[in-house]
């Protein structure tokens, strides 16, 4: 009688990627503010997470941001601005109101913080 015993080692290399979902750096990130109506605000949303989340601005009753890009330009209106600042210039009283910064990194669930803005009129 002949008994044969194999042991079969395998070896198998693999990629492992880690994957973080967003996180506000709140430490980071601007609070409610109040500006003279004419002036200028600067909103800033850091976020951090893997892959590295994209910051999105969205006003939140769903109105318009009103981009003023110089002296002469057109004023854009946008449904939403891409960016971790968000700059508001010649700020009208019709600006005023929530602003919400939404991170995003294709990694469930995606997060946000709602910032004030208080125009103070003339």
């Amino acid at each position: 009688m002949c008994v044969l015993i194999s042991y079969l080692v395998y070896s198998q290399t693999a990629f492992l990627e880690v994957v973080i979902p967003p996180d506000i750096i709140y430490e980071e990130t601007s609070g409610d503010m109040m500006v003279p109506e004419g002036g200028s605000a600067k909103l800033i949303c850091k976020a951090r997470g893997y892959p590295k989340p994209r910051v999105v601005w969205r006003r939140e009753d769903g109105g318009a941001i009103v981009a003023r890009t110089g002296p002469n330009s057109k004023n854009e209106r946008l449904t939403s601005v891409e960016g971790e600042t968000l700059s508001l210039t010649k700020v009208t009283r019709s600006e005023m109101g929530a602003y919400l910064c939404i991170a995003a990194n294709g990694v469930p669930p995606s997060v946000s913080k709602r910032m004030m803005l208080h125009v103070h009129c003339k």
